[in-house]
């Protein structure tokens, strides 16, 4: 089977770019997220790396996680893997940015949002839409109220609604360009390309210890209420059910 990810180096090995290669879905699942985690974990030492470049192949960044990997039998495994991805990504002392255009949805938007920069397209489409399926957002509850604040954070979550690329320019989520892959790359030329990779090191985790260390503190107490608490409720499961057979979910409010 082919790798869901696309690997390979650019400006003289300076820039690491990663695409996520199964379009047009670009779903997030086990074998996505093993990828990314590998690629990240064999080159994030490399001491002459001066950002990592995330983005999609085809014409959306990523419909979300396998909702079937979320299941009962398979949630706790599934959640810890991409809890430990984005991580690795919040933690990453390499500037992270991430290219989106088309949808970027649930757990793709949460890997996009553990990046360090994001750019997207003014009608790029970004949510979580977890709680329409009976779940919560794990990660994009520990990760939205940072950047973008409590109250936007917690509209978006609970009304589960898509925002406008152009929207999220405006929360302070993404910087908004026509071509996102484009803009990130003059960034990358015009601001980190010249700059000492061992510098921008420091100044990445100087500038990101204690938003790391709150995240990592939260996303373990909301994991274990997802997997502890929301797994064992009827509408999680009957939520889950319901999306994968295709027919409208029974609420019993319990």
């Amino acid at each position: 089977m082919t790798s869901p990810l696309k690997v390979w180096f650019e400006a003289e090995g300076r820039l690491l770019r990663l695409r996520l290669s199964r379009p047009k879905a670009n779903i997030v699942d086990a074998a996505m997220i093993g990828a990314l985690r590998a690629a990240l974990t064999e080159h994030l030492n490399n001491a002459s790396l001066g950002a990592i470049l995330l983005d999609a192949e085809g014409p959306h960044f990523s419909f979300g996680a396998s909702v079937e990997e979320h299941m009962p039998a398979q949630c706790a495994a599934m959640l810890k893997s991409i809890h430990a991805l984005v991580l690795q990504l919040v933690d990453s002392p390499v500037p992270v940015l991430v290219a989106v255009r088309g949808q970027c949805l649930g757990g793709g938007l949460e890997v996009a949002l553990a990046g360090h920069m994001m750019f997207v397209t003014p009608d790029a489409s970004l949510g979580q839409p977890e709680l329409k399926i009976g779940v919560f957002a794990p990660a994009a509850s520990c990760l939205l109220p940072e950047l973008i604040g409590p109250q936007r954070a917690i509209d978006l979550l609970l009304s589960g609604r898509s925002i406008s690329g152009a929207d999220a320019g405006v929360m302070g989520m993404a910087q908004v360009a026509a071509d996102p892959e484009a803009a990130a790359l003059a960034y990358f030329t015009e601001h980190l390309k010249t700059k000492s990779a061992s510098s921008l090191r420091f100044a990445v985790r100087a500038a990101r210890c204690d938003y790391a260390a709150r995240v990592h503190a939260k996303i373990e107490r909301v994991e274990r209420m997802y997997l502890e608490e929301l797994m064992k409720s009827h509408d999680a499961v009957e939520g889950l059910e319901a999306f994968v057979g295709k027919r409208a979910a029974q609420w019993q409010h319990r």
